[in-house]
């Protein structure tokens, strides 16, 4: 008897000491990332939780421990993968039609795919207006989108006159900022600042190479993009070059790059506050020794029409077989970017990652992955190249996102695999949340292939 007793004591408090169920009452317009290995951006460290989705927000994030009882919510078991926030492609191009035409859906379906949850559309267009307000309304499936105007450069802004009309008309249509493209000539530039100023749009893109870089930094562009004015700004005054015979964003002064200037221009970026956009994925793709044919054989690149393909191989073509392309000097001029890269994180305003997509062999989306690798190669950690993809583009825009905090928008992009190891663990994700709406990888992988399948 009294060992029976004993018995049922012992029972008693294993049972009390057990695991509490803990109790949520939330609606079935909730979800829950269960178990998750959640990556803070800032640190690169990563903790175990339960992320609570309410809306378009992160309601909560609870460390795992007890199991729970989620009431209605929409649970996704995370245990062994990794969330993370969602990446901005920063130096994206839309296409210039109405949502519902189909390559206008494709594109930003594209993006999605990949983990991007914000874009910002670097050639914009009267039609892009009303998209991003679709967008930030959720009314279509899309990144949150930020859109330029339409292009100003030595063709559209002739004279101060027409500098000033433009930006004035693009700032009263709401355009997000201005962009920039080359041929726009000192004076005319000058104008085109001072009106900008006065209206409150910011300006950014490429430096007329009549501009120069230094002119256009302490002129306070928001983003040079493409690191484009730099290498022509190591060129000293004494070697007399024409500046506009750079070449492609200055590969024709490559033997005459000083590279102690590196540091005068990066200071001048961070002391205007200038971020720069490298968009390397360009110089890897496009302007690289690698054959076209090698290029266009990757698997990403039948989600693109075999017109958009062939094009492709044809611009690489003529840009890398003339007398004046040398795969020697390509290498050099890579060496000189990646430090401008390199120094341009450390010491200046910082980075945004961007890619240029969809340009010359960069899939939308896909040529995300590309420009990290660039990042890498040019000497960012793992941690440092998703930061400039996250944080740095919230910063940037003063949004609410980029990171996995109580308040937050809730971009998401859940992995397999820790990326901090390996930046290719990105790739196909088990799936995407764009402010709160979820896209399983059931889902990505059935739209990726309607996508490819009219393009056979």
């Amino acid at each position: 008897m009294r060992y029976l007793m004993h018995l049922i004591t012992v029972l008693i408090v294993s049972f009390s000491c057990g695991p509490k169920t803990q109790q949520y009452n939330l609606s079935e317009t909730s979800t829950v990332f269960e178990n998750a290995n959640v990556i803070d951006v800032r640190t690169g460290e990563i903790e175990k939780c339960h992320v609570v989705i309410d809306g378009q927000v992160i309601d909560q994030v609870i460390p795992a421990g007890n199991p729970a009882d989620w009431g209605k919510a929409n649970v996704i078991d995370a245990v062994n993968n990794y969330l993370l926030p969602g990446l901005a492609e920063m130096h994206a191009h839309i296409p210039a039609g109405e949502w519902n035409e189909p390559l206008v859906q494709e594109t930003l379906f594209l993006y999605l795919s990949n983990g991007i949850t914000t874009i910002r559309g670097m050639l914009g267009n009267p039609v892009h207006l009303p998209l991003r307000e679709k967008a930030a309304n959720q009314e279509i499936l899309s990144p949150r989108i930020f859109t330029s105007s339409p292009s100003l450069n030595g063709n559209t802004v002739r004279t101060p006159e027409e500098a000033r009309e433009k930006v004035s008309t693009y700032s009263r249509e709401g355009y997000d900022f201005l962009k920039l493209h080359p041929g726009i000539r000192k004076h005319v530039f000058d104008t085109l600042v001072k009106t900008a100023q006065e209206v409150g749009i910011p300006y950014a893109g490429h430096v007329s190479s009549l501009v120069g870089i230094r002119h256009a930094l302490a002129n306070g562009y928001q983003t040079v993009d493409h690191v484009d004015g730099f290498l022509e700004g190591l060129v000293p005054e004494e070697a007399g070059v024409n500046p506009r015979e750079n070449g492609f964003f200055g590969y024709n002064f490559t033997d005459l790059a000083e590279m102690e200037s590196i540091p005068e221009l990066v200071a001048l970026s961070k002391k205007n506050k200038v971020w720069v956009v490298p968009t390397q994925a360009l110089f890897d793709r496009w302007f690289s020794p690698i054959p076209a044919e090698e290029l266009v054989n990757q698997p990403e690149m039948k989600y693109m029409s075999p017109e958009t393909r062939n094009n492709w191989i044809e611009s690489k073509n003529n840009l890398t077989e003339g007398d004046s392309y040398e795969k020697e000097k390509w290498q050099q001029f890579q060496e000189i970017r990646y430090q401008l890269i390199q120094s341009l994180h450390e010491d200046g305003q910082g980075l945004l990652l961007g890619s240029d997509a969809p340009q010359v062999f960069n899939v939308p989306g896909f040529s995300i992955h590309h420009e990290l690798q660039g990042m890498l190669d040019a000497g960012l950690s793992p941690l440092e190249a998703i930061q400039i993809g996250t944080i740095n583009p919230a910063l940037f825009f003063g949004g609410n996102f980029g990171e996995i905090k109580k308040g937050m928008e809730a971009d998401l992009i859940l992995v397999n695999d820790n990326p901090l190891d390996n930046l290719e663990n990105l790739r196909n994700p088990i799936g995407v949340m764009a402010r709160g709406q979820w896209i399983d990888q059931n889902t990505i992988q059935k739209r990726l292939e309607q996508i490819a399948k009219q393009y056979e």
